[in-house]
């Protein structure tokens, strides 16, 4: 469900990024070699040639999640909307993963509530998007404006959004949200995010993280 999938990445990326990185040293800078340049560009944090290549992927999660990917302002957004759009024609609403906060830390959940409790507030949530959807579509079927129907559909509404930014902020997201202390669910799109980059950036995907 949490998920992403690659729509455009800059060509020959890593070697552009080597290309660039040499600007001071015309000499060298088409040296085909960029793995130890690389290297020495993270560990050193010389940041800016990672800004001249892209990569755009297209996230499939839902509208409760989407606001913690839209806090990253340095990537640019295109996201579906339930303005212009009828959701319920195309996404569907999940139901959550259900899980117990964790009292000691606020950040944290823990996957180990009991499964009859789970099952019961499971079909309570189920029972509840169901007149969520029916009340939404009545109220468009009654000639009610998309963007003042929305209003009632379930933060659990699936939605989609394009992510388009540069491997310096790829590099940042990738590293920040795979860590421990995002939520479950971001972190999967996170991570999915990584399997891309390190296909497509074999090389600075080593260097950052061996």
């Amino acid at each position: 469900m949490h998920s992403a999938k690659l729509i455009w990445v800059t060509p020959d990326a890593e070697s552009l990024i080597g290309k660039i990185a040499r600007v001071s040293n015309p000499k060298n800078e088409n040296n085909p070699n960029v793995e130890k340049l690389l290297k020495y560009l993270i560990d050193h944090s010389h940041w800016s040639p990672f800004e001249m290549a892209s990569m755009c992927v297209e996230i499939h999660t839902t509208r409760a999640i989407s606001p913690q990917i839209l806090r990253h302002r340095s990537f640019s957004f295109q996201e579906f909307s339930q303005r212009y759009a009828i959701p319920t024609d195309t996404f569907a609403t999940v139901l959550p993963d259900l899980r117990r906060q964790d009292t000691e830390n606020r950040q944290n959940s823990i996957d180990d509530i009991e499964e009859v409790r789970k099952e019961y507030y499971e079909q309570k949530i189920d029972d509840h998007f169901r007149q969520a959807v029916a009340l939404y579509e009545s109220m468009l079927h009654s000639g009610v404006a998309k963007e003042c129907a929305r209003s009632v559909l379930p933060l659990n509404t699936v939605t989609r959004i394009y992510m388009s930014g540069t491997l310096r902020s790829w590099l940042h997201y990738i590293d920040l949200r795979s860590d421990n202390g995002t939520q479950k669910e971001h972190m999967q799109i996170a991570r999915s995010v990584g399997e891309i980059f390190d296909t497509e950036f074999p090389t600075i995907s080593r260097a950052m993280w061996g």
